[in-house]
């Protein structure tokens, strides 16, 4: 996403990614719905949710969209991009949740 122009925080796992969120806000989260060992995606928007209640989302996976994918965007989350990820693709979603109001 660098290559992009965007700046990039990362997180080793969701609970990390919790504790980022609890300082500062990001416009976007990049968020693998199947993160071990600790908590999923879904559990990890669930809980930044707490804190930034309209946080943008774009959900990414190996796997086909699961309930727990569909739960995650019916939180508000966006578009949920499977490996094997493109560019193009990623920038497209990020582009797309970005612009929601």
């Amino acid at each position: 996403m660098q290559r992009l122009g965007y700046t990039v925080l990362t997180a080793g796992s969701g609970e990390e990614a919790v504790e980022c969120v609890k300082n500062k806000a990001p416009d976007l989260i990049l968020l693998d719905m199947i993160m071990e060992p600790g908590i999923d995606g879904f559990e990890t928007y669930k809980r930044i949710l707490k804190y930034n209640h309209r946080q943008k989302a774009v959900l990414v996976g190996g796997f086909s969209e699961t309930e727990r994918v569909k739960q995650a965007q019916d939180l508000g989350a966006g578009e949920y991009i499977k490996k094997p990820y493109l560019i193009k693709k990623i920038a497209q979603a990020v582009k797309k949740e970005l612009q929601k109001k």
